[in-house]
């Protein structure tokens, strides 16, 4: 059930968002509207038709319109648009630090050179920290239904970047491509200094969350749903202090879960694991991260203190220096002060 006053919290909090996948945030209207620019077909004769085929099954189905709409993105400008039309919505949810994933391989592979996704994508990520406040942290992620030869390959186009990048992930279709299938460019990412996170534990058994920790050790677990079956899992979870960064309004639209008030947020703050709530693909998944954060708080009844609880651990889960979180948790105790 809504609650004005903890909608009018969600609202003021400021929060950072560790689980964003930057093509999943293309609009219908702005994949019309480069589609238009670069002369692009794309199978729908409307906005309305785009929407109507953002119905799900699986994470497999939304895969395949996923990159489908790749295939507006092809200029530096169009990777401009699309991260600071992100920017401009996050702005609005009052978040403060963006920890962004992009897909080179979705784009290389459509003849898209790898430098034109990263200066587009960065150059709007400079002007949001300029114009909007927003700090942020740039995540390269490896597509997981592809070899890890290819995986080698990215990393080797992005070698002469690695100061612009700050972290790789792991993403695609999980089941059937167990994390260890990319241990040795994980490796090679760390040796490269790299942060390291990978999803695990959405649609993949809780093994596949013990081999992201044990065979990538990745600092945080992007989804990390299924790990709640596995008793000995939590308990290593909890004890690490590791981050699990939930996309509750994705979950649902991908049928991971069957209702929003099976999201496994409350269950994981009661087991005193680090909760984070995300939108991942905002654009075909219905909502940003107030939305998100507003759905579970009235499905599963949130107190103000999970929901500032929850805003905490996105800062403290992030890749920011400690004196960085220390002054976003100062923020945050702030406004939880003077509700």
């Amino acid at each position: 059930m809504s609650n004005p006053s903890r909608d009018a919290l969600i609202a003021r909090l400021p929060k950072a968002e560790l689980h964003l996948h930057i093509e999943g945030s293309l609009e219908p209207e702005l994949l019309f509207a480069l589609a238009q620019r670069n002369g692009v077909s794309i199978p729908f004769a409307s906005v309305e038709a785009v929407r109507a085929a953002y119905s799900f099954s699986n994470l497999q189905d939304f895969l395949d319109i996923y990159y489908q709409g790749m295939s507006v993105l092809l200029t530096e400008q169009d990777f401009y648009d699309l991260t600071w039309a992100y920017l401009e919505r996050a702005a609005d949810d009052t978040v403060r630090h963006v920890e962004i994933f992009f897909d080179p391989q979705g784009h290389t592979e459509r003849g898209v050179e790898f430098e034109t996704v990263l200066n587009g994508i960065e150059r709007a990520l400079k002007d949001g920290e300029a114009q909007l406040g927003i700090s942020y942290r740039l995540i390269m992620c490896f597509l997981r239904h592809l070899s890890e030869e290819e995986a080698f390959a990215t990393l080797d186009q992005a070698m002469p970047h690695l100061h612009r990048i700050h972290g790789v992930g792991l993403d695609s279709s999980e089941v059937g491509h167990p994390p260890s299938k990319f241990q040795q460019v994980f490796a090679k990412a760390r040796e490269l200094g790299l942060h390291v996170t990978a999803h695990a534990g959405e649609e993949g058994p809780p093994e596949y969350v013990h081999e992201a920790l044990d065979l990538l050790e990745v600092e945080r677990i992007d989804h990390g749903n299924r790990a709640l079956e596995d008793a000995t899992l939590v308990r290593r979870i909890a004890d690490e202090g590791l981050t699990l960064t939930v996309c509750p309004l994705s979950n649902l639209r991908l049928c991971v879960i069957r209702d929003i008030g099976e999201s496994p947020v409350r269950k994981m703050l009661e087991l005193g694991l680090k909760a984070t709530v995300n939108s991942d693909d905002p654009a075909y998944f219905g909502g940003y991260i107030n939305d998100n954060f507003r759905a579970i708080a009235d499905a599963l009844d949130l107190s103000e203190a999970e929901i500032i609880k929850l805003a905490e651990n996105s800062f403290t889960g992030s890749f920011l220096p400690m004196a960085d979180q220390i002054q976003h948790l100062a923020e945050i105790a702030e406004v939880a002060g003077g509700r």
